[in-house]
């Protein structure tokens, strides 16, 4: 999902202030029972799973308002501790280390946080690491042979690959990829490989990993970057004869080989923290992360669990046996420096 602007939308913050009445009763108890409010950037039908099981297990109520999460992260960032929401769910750690950077989030019960390993969750324990995916390389056969994909993430600039290549530069997913390559090769480095991919890309830089991974397997393109889990909803939702693209890595340890990690924090400013807290602890507890692992609804999240014991049931790549770059979540920060880089080089 898109990566949030630093001009919010002022005007929309606004007007869902005025439509709670100036905070009024929103997500709060009623006769009916306790319930909270989910400001959800996740994939919906992921949301909708958890929040079903959650629902019937506790009997708290859960409203959702699904949403980019850049979008969510200003529009709490501006409604601050006047924010009707009590969670913040979202698909990468950059909105919730910016929104844990503006003081907004509450620290994560002890016992939560334990169930998924540290290098997941917030250096601070302000918010907890609930699954993953890891960016691959999708290709069509037809267009392009693996032997000729490129290796290094930094490749991707090569003009030989001018007119093959197509990537989301406004994509969440593809801000960490930046934030990696800035670590790794510094700032101009990075520019002059932003510049060169939006030359190489032209007219395939488009706005979702969805578009990228529909476009290369009906042989748009040849291939793009994307996480790995669009790939498999995208068989499951057209069928395995219908998949005319694969997927392929970067090398062991490549700055564009970088797992994202999808995580969840409780509002300072939440009214219902108990309840909140609950909601956290379910979403990293054997069931939630069953349902992460089996199926989100009826279809399947195709997501990495990451709570200890949980594995996928889908025909992935074990995420034991990745080899990705070992940036941490420190280091992927707000997002921030890569926000500014994309700008600079014309592709925000």
């Amino acid at each position: 999902m898109t990566r949030w602007r630093a001009a919010a939308s002022f005007a929309v913050t606004c007007c869902a202030l005025a439509a709670c009445g100036l905070l009024a009763g929103c997500g709060s108890s009623d006769s009916a029972g306790p319930s909270i409010t989910l400001y959800s950037g996740q994939h919906e039908q992921t949301t909708d799973g958890l929040v079903t099981a959650f629902e019937k297990q506790t009997g708290i109520t859960v409203n959702v308002r699904n949403d980019d999460e850049d979008t969510l992260a200003n529009l709490i960032a501006v409604q601050g501790s006047h924010s009707p929401a009590d969670v913040f769910y979202t698909e990468n750690s950059p909105a919730l280390e910016f929104l844990q950077g503006k003081g907004l989030l509450s620290a994560v019960d002890p016992g939560t946080l334990a169930r998924v390993p540290a290098r997941y969750s917030s250096p601070d324990g302000d918010w907890v690491g609930v699954s993953a995916r890891v960016s691959v390389l999708i290709y069509n056969p037809s267009l392009i042979a693996a032997s000729q994909l490129p290796t290094s993430v930094l490749q991707l600039a090569d003009p030989r690959y001018q007119g093959k290549f197509a990537f989301a530069a406004g994509e969440t997913d593809f801000q960490p990829i930046v934030t990696s390559v800035i670590k790794t090769y510094g700032q101009a480095a990075a520019l002059r490989w932003l510049q060169g991919i939006k030359a190489n890309a032209a007219s395939h830089i488009v706005p979702d990993n969805e578009t990228i991974t529909d476009e290369v397997n009906r042989g748009q393109v040849a291939f793009g970057v994307i996480n790995q889990y669009y790939w498999y909803r995208l068989k499951a939702e057209i069928g395995a004869s219908a998949m005319h693209s694969r997927l392929a890595y970067f090398a062991p340890h490549d700055p564009g080989y970088v797992i994202d990690v999808s995580g969840a924090a409780v509002l300072k400013s939440s009214r219902h923290q108990a309840a909140a807290q609950k909601f956290l602890a379910f979403l990293v507890s054997q069931q939630g992360q069953d349902i992460i692992a089996r199926a989100a609804g009826n279809e399947q999240s195709y997501e990495y669990p990451l709570a200890a014991g949980v594995t996928t049931s889908a025909p992935e790549t074990p995420f034991g046996q990745l080899e990705p770059n070992p940036i941490t979540i420190a280091d992927l920060g707000d997002g921030s420096a890569a926000i500014a880089l994309l700008r600079q080089a014309g592709l925000l």
